[in-house]
């Protein structure tokens, strides 16, 4: 039932990818972003931030202009370059030995629309905003989403035999993480995979909803300037790599409180122990679900949520932020939207205790540390048709921008 199309990628020759190659717009801020492009002028970060490139305070229109502006001049001067003909993109994320193999492809906005493609959050509409005008001044899909399906013997065969080959492009980024890609042009090996996504009844967005609106948003901006729309114009799909479920790899994604809510740490701790089971640990971050690492003065807890304490067969509220939230977050420590309360913040990623603890040594009061969310997880709130808790998922290694382009428009 998932309709994936080939396109013609726009993408670095290979000598240049490790330079072009970009983390995506939304895991740095501007400064950061300055930063790492300072002494790099071919980093895909000058058109997926491209404010890093003009003086504080910009407009939206500046900056988007200035984007647009930056990647003409890379297609130009052949930094990227247009494959000849559409295809699908293996594309491997290697990270601590570790490897998981995607599929890059344009992925249809009416299957957004219809449910095929399930989601599992909720947006904001100012991002999609930004997100949508970006899309739309460019014309081009700079960063793909990153999607999940329930894996597939014959994709998965494909997929094998592709690899076998030597790669177009394969290099490890200044993080230690390697990409590695994979052009298949071949058609009957883009019919065999399009035949297989066919038979796959749902796609999931795991990584990347802004963008998924943002598409679907442009697709109507696009449609509604085009008196002969059909449908199968490049604009009615977007960029995305589907990646199996059994080989994504999620991290837990933290919270930090800034202060007790008027309580001592003493009358704190005593507060959680009459919701939870309390008891000291060496180890801060759990492995299992409905159990935190609780980092209080100086000391980890293992913290436990007891059973009947929270609905087991909600596909919501038994997720663990969820659980937290409403047996010590709201509760205890006064955050009723965590939102919107400027007193909560969230670590995600392989940062983890550490950074933690650095945290609560600087500017907070507590912090908890999570086991990682399952995919079973997403799927389960994405079929129901609801939404998990906000900062639940952290998908990590993460794909880059700037390594393939998709075309809106040819």
């Amino acid at each position: 039932m998932a309709d994936i199309r080939p396109f013609a990628a726009f993408r670095p020759a290979p000598d240049l990818a490790r330079r072009v190659a970009s983390p995506p717009y939304d895991v740095l801020s501007s400064d950061e972003a300055r930063v790492l492009a300072a002494d790099e002028p071919l980093s895909f970060l000058h058109v997926n931030k491209a404010e890093i490139d003009l003086e504080r305070g910009a407009s939206e229109q500046e900056i988007h202009d200035r984007s647009a502006a930056n990647l003409q001049r890379m297609i130009d001067e052949g930094v990227l370059i247009q494959d000849a003909a559409p295809a699908f993109y293996v594309y491997a994320l290697t990270m601590d030995g570790r490897v998981q193999y995607g599929l890059a492809a344009g992925c249809s906005v009416d299957e957004v629309e219809n449910g095929i493609i399930k989601k599992h959050e909720h947006t904001r509409r100012d991002k999609e905003d930004d997100r949508a005008r970006h899309m739309q001044r460019l014309g081009v899909n700079v960063g793909p989403v990153l999607f999940t399906y329930r894996a597939d013997r014959t994709v998965r065969n494909i997929v094998e035999r592709v690899r076998a080959a030597e790669p177009d492009v394969d290099f490890t980024a200044v993080d230690g993480v390697g990409h590695t890609l994979w052009v298949v042009s071949d058609p009957s090996d883009v019919k065999a995979l399009q035949d297989a996504f066919a038979q796959i009844p749902a796609l999931y967005v795991a990584d990347g909803h802004h963008r998924t609106a943002a598409a679907c948003r442009t697709r109507a901006f696009f449609r509604d300037r085009n008196p002969e729309h059909t449908g199968d114009e490049p604009y009615n799909f977007f960029l995305a790599v589907l990646f199996p479920d059994d080989e994504l790899r999620l991290m837990g994604y933290h919270r930090v409180v800034a202060d007790l809510n008027g309580l001592s740490p003493a009358d704190f701790l005593a507060a959680v122990a009459e919701v939870m089971d309390v008891e000291p640990t060496d180890a801060p971050e759990p492995q299992d679900h409905h159990r935190w690492g609780m980092y209080l003065e100086g000391r980890w807890h293992r913290v436990s949520a007891r059973p009947g304490t929270f609905p087991a067969d909600d596909p919501v509220r038994s997720l663990d932020a969820a659980v937290l939230q409403e047996l010590v977050l709201e509760p205890i420590l006064g955050i009723g939207d965590p939102r919107q309360d400027p007193r909560i913040d969230f670590v995600g990623g392989s940062r983890g205790a550490a950074e933690l603890e650095r945290r609560c040594r600087e500017d907070m009061a507590v912090a908890f540390a999570f086991a990682p969310a399952s995919v079973d997880q997403i799927m389960a709130v994405a079929d129901a048709e609801a939404v998990m808790p906000p900062k639940s998922t952290w998908f990590e290694p993460k794909l880059r921008s700037g390594l393939l382009v998709r075309s809106l428009t040819d």
